[in-house]
């Protein structure tokens, strides 16, 4: 199995806590679930180990959370590759409410990077993926970067012979439509955003991978929709891809997306085709609802999901 190199310019620091209810005044003792390194990219790296496969996480790292950020991921035996950069690495708090079993996701902006941090991403983006056939980019971009970052990352990865993964939202995608990836994942917000309107079915993301794959934007387009599922476009057609019922009472959805991409990533690393590696991407997905906070999917419960994705080509495909 090949290796998968993603790519995480703004990551976090989670920290999951849970409490029995939040008050409106006074305090809410708070009990700690876990901490762990997050960020698009770190995650998708994280599920692709999940899944068998293998990846290496390039990121940032900045001062005292920064170093606990590495920890963190040697800890965990994530393999990794962190950039120092001046600014400190941002911590992000989830919470989970027990009685109502509700999830909130705190996030803030992150550090601000300077031009000459940007080009040593690049730089080390250029000597690492050439060995890497799966690129990943996932995730916000930080402060004093440029919207066309992910537009050069598209660049320097075909450049280097390899196949970019692009999942990422607002002025970044936007910025990187002039240039062509391999795929490109959106979810139902940010294909909202991308087309001016609502997208909630799958006729609707029809609309948005069509439009993508005629700006020659990407070759695969996948825009997921939540509880109903996700369509994967190609050239050659349109398949939805119906999510399963779920055996259990969704928890949170955070962490699903990436949870997908990693999914679809490691199994079109394998020699699926993208109909095939999106099941397992579904699959994945739910199963990763079923976990609260942040906290990583079941490979067990994503297995047993898998048989139950159904798979329907679209008419006119």
């Amino acid at each position: 199995m090949p290796s998968i190199l993603t790519l995480t310019v703004n990551p976090t620091v989670d920290i999951c806590c849970e409490v029995d209810r939040l008050a409106d005044i006074g305090k809410t003792r708070a009990r700690i679930r876990f901490v762990a390194a997050g960020g698009g990219g770190i995650n998708v790296a994280r599920g692709v180990a999940r899944l068998g496969g293998r990846a290496t996480a390039v990121h940032t790292a900045g001062r005292e959370v920064g170093q606990r950020l590495n920890r963190l991921l040697d800890e965990e035996g994530v393999d990794h590759l962190a950039l120092g950069i001046a600014g400190e690495t941002r911590e992000a708090f989830v919470l989970f409410e027990t009685e109502s079993r509700r999830s909130f996701h705190i996030v803030p902006p992150g550090p601000r990077l300077e031009n000459d941090e940007g080009r040593l991403l690049l730089d080390a983006l250029d000597q690492a993926a050439g060995s890497h056939p799966y690129v990943v980019a996932s995730g916000s971009l930080p402060r004093g970067l440029p919207d066309a970052f992910y537009a050069t990352v598209a660049r320097r990865v075909e450049g280097a012979g390899s196949r970019l993964v692009l999942d990422t939202s607002g002025r970044a995608l936007r910025e990187s439509l002039h240039e062509s990836v391999f795929l490109r994942r959106c979810n139902n917000h940010e294909a909202s955003c991308l087309v001016g309107r609502a997208v909630r079915s799958f006729d609707d993301a029809r609309a948005v991978n069509d439009y993508l794959l005629a700006a020659g934007a990407t070759e695969i387009a996948v825009t997921t929709l939540g509880e109903l599922g996700a369509l994967c476009s190609t050239s050659h057609g349109h398949s939805e891809l119906r999510a399963p019922p779920l055996p259990g009472e969704p928890l949170s959805d955070a962490g699903a997306g990436d949870a997908m991409v990693a999914a679809l990533t490691f199994r079109l690393a394998a020699g699926d085709d993208p109909v095939e590696a999106c099941v397992l991407g579904v699959a994945v997905a739910a199963a990763s609802v079923l976990t609260p906070d942040t906290e990583p999917f079941d490979r067990e419960v994503a297995e047993a999901l898998y048989p139950a994705v159904r798979v329907r080509p679209q008419a006119g495909s």
